[in-house]
């Protein structure tokens, strides 16, 4: 035994770097789905902004559309993309909750209006009672439902909800097979513009807490930071040219609004909805604040209430979730981190 120590030793302090270095990669993926506040993806991959900070950085990212949101997260959860868009709530419920460990690298905005409970016909939150309420189950959307319901006080009880895919959301309104929905745009804008359509209530209504984000699995952001640096870069890039009133912004805009569905007016309604952080010292203010832990706080006691946490997850605190503020949940099983140091780079014009 005395000689085998050695050797022991001596493979151990092989195989480590090994390993390390087994989870350092050139070529990446990342997949975003049909969103207002993820829209720049879509013009950031199609005018080589994407690549230009990936050559940057000696790496290559592959940015795919994937047209159902959660088949999208589903993929990133399973290791077939690197980074994913999701919202705050859907990256704790399916990834973490999955066991990956998730990086929230970029904060993009928050819903200000962008996610709506619509009813058919005249009425209010009230009026749902004893209704079907057709949304994507256990979603942000599910989420805002709970939210709303809450400040008339009704509970999930007191109504049905209806599992519906949103690709089939506005098909089953204007078809009259539904007469109550929560969506998100560019759906949600849709549906309203169609005759005898009541809004009742929107994320405007809760601020800061359905956040857009660029998730990006943890491992695989240390061994590979130059990947952060090349869509933190590529981001800001890209918000730079939408934030300026200019020729250049108003082409970014229509071609973002084209690429999902609607045109320059359409995709600007929606921007109008959402409370876009331009520049990372936007994102950072939400990032670093208080309140980051106390909207994730109430969106993992949702989460718990309705099992999304995990088979056996003992309470709302099973995942831990680590902010620059602090750490809500299990110290020793944090599953989702909220990680400036990215944004933080862009900031400080370090990228």
């Amino acid at each position: 035994m005395i000689k085998l120590i050695p050797i022991l030793l001596f493979l151990c302090s092989v195989l480590v770097p090994i390993q390390a270095a087994a989870q350092t990669k050139q070529s990446f993926k990342m997949c975003w789905s049909i969103y207002v506040g993820w829209m720049p993806w879509a013009y950031g991959a199609e005018k080589g902004i994407v690549k230009k900070w990936a050559d940057k950085y000696e790496i290559e990212i592959d940015v795919v559309q994937i047209n159902d949101y959660i088949e999208s997260i589903n993929q990133f959860t399973a290791g077939a993309f690197d980074a994913c868009t999701m919202t705050n709530m859907d990256a704790l419920t399916i990834p973490s909750a999955g066991g990956i460990d998730t990086t929230a690298l970029i904060v993009g905005d928050f819903s200000n209006g962008n996610d709506g409970v619509i009813l058919k016909g005249d009425g209010d939150l009230s009026s749902l009672k004893g209704k079907s309420v057709n949304l994507v189950e256990l979603s942000v959307s599910h989420y805002l439902l709970a939210r709303g319901l809450e400040t008339v006080g009704l509970q999930e009880s007191d109504l049905k909800v209806v599992n519906t895919s949103d690709a089939d959301m506005v098909a089953a309104y204007s078809s009259g097979e539904i007469a109550s929905l929560v969506t998100w745009n560019p759906m949600l804008n849709e549906i309203i513009s169609m005759p005898n359509t009541t809004k009742i209530f929107d994320s405007s209504q809760i601020p800061g807490e359905i956040i857009d984000t660029l998730m990006v699995n943890t491992d695989t952001l240390k061994a590979n930071p130059k990947l952060g640096k090349a869509l933190v870069g590529a981001w800001y890039e890209i918000m730079q040219k939408m934030q300026v009133n200019s020729p250049e912004s108003v082409a970014a805009r229509t071609y973002m609004g084209l690429a999902s569905g609607t045109d320059l007016k359409g995709y600007d309604d929606q921007l109008a909805s959402t409370e876009m952080f331009y520049t990372p010292e936007q994102a950072l203010e939400l990032v670093n604040s208080k309140k980051l832990i106390t909207t994730m706080t109430s969106v993992a006691e949702f989460s718990f209430k309705h099992g999304l946490l995990g088979e056996g997850a003992p309470s709302a605190g099973f995942i831990g979730i680590e902010t620059p503020a602090g750490v809500f949940g299990d110290k020793a099983n944090i599953k989702l981190r909220f990680d400036p140091t990215y944004m933080q780079m862009a900031a400080d014009r370090k990228l």
